[in-house]
């Protein structure tokens, strides 16, 4: 063992399964929580910032799912454009993210999509505008438990391909390009920040690096957006994010995504 490392990739076994599971974790929360076995939509949500839950609840499109065992969090279900989404409100940062991620695949997920507020690194336009996550630089710790040391983690090759002209047409722009997912967002230093520039990324948040890596290890579709609303609070009226805090854009970010999906992949039927 090389002490040199740090205990974050240091004594790692990747190709070793996990001793506690998902499955088993949702076994006993059913049975603790008198919850019946069933599955969540097929298409499922995570929403950090929380504004599409608080926003469908309120206008009563929302329903509470059923079977939903997680300890922690709600999963509300609701329709859009014909298309029946699973979504998780408040999921903020690297480890919870993929921590839900994880109970969701084994409880009915096929595809995951993350939408999360982030902060302008080398700017496109003026905010807000979408960023669909091509790769995300591994500044957090759980992406490490995952998969070995590198400096990116990737959007699934199938995935970018089947996205490839799904918002070509799009009335609000989305661009492609990478972020930096941090676990430190008041640590965003100048010479963070700078080194981030010289790498061409166009914003930073703090969930795409290790839910892209525990797709990849788990053979999971998961696709990550950057809805850039700030400019990380360095100027004055920072943070708006549109019509209904943004959630009628994201969720036509989001339907978008689920019909490139839905059409081009058979086996998710």
């Amino acid at each position: 063992m090389n002490k040199s490392q740090s205990p974050i990739v240091r004594g790692k076994c990747y190709d070793e399964d996990s001793v506690f599971d998902p499955e088993n974790l949702l076994r006993e929360a059913r049975r603790q929580k008198n919850i019946p076995e069933g599955q969540v939509p097929r298409i499922c949500i995570l929403d950090p910032d929380g504004d599409m839950v608080e926003h469908m609840v309120a206008t009563g499109r929302a329903k509470m799912n059923p079977y939903w065992a997680c300890y922690h969090t709600k999963l509300y279900d609701f329709e859009n454009e014909g298309i029946e989404f699973g979504i998780i409100g408040c999921a903020v940062g690297a480890s919870f993210a993929v921590l839900l991620a994880e109970q969701l695949f084994v409880s009915g997920c096929q595809l995951l999509i993350s939408v999360t507020s982030s902060g302008v690194i080398v700017p496109k336009q003026n905010p807000p505008y979408f960023v669909l996550i091509e790769r995300a630089l591994r500044d957090e710790g759980t992406s490490y438990h995952y998969m070995a040391p590198s400096d990116y983690s990737y959007l699934g090759e199938e995935l970018s391909g089947l996205l490839q002209d799904a918002f070509s047409v799009f009335p609000m722009p989305v661009a492609r390009g990478s972020t930096w997912t941090t676990d430190a967002p008041f640590r965003e230093t100048e010479a963070a920040v700078g080194f981030a520039k010289e790498e061409g990324i166009l914003a930073v948040e703090m969930e795409a690096a290790a839910l892209y890596a525990f797709a990849e290890v788990r053979r999971k579709s998961v696709v990550c957006f950057a809805h850039v609303t700030n400019q990380m609070a360095t100027i004055e009226g920072d943070f708006e994010k549109g019509e209904a805090n943004g959630c009628r854009d994201a969720l036509e970010v989001i339907s978008a995504t689920a019909k490139a999906w839905l059409a081009k992949s058979p086996s998710s039927y």
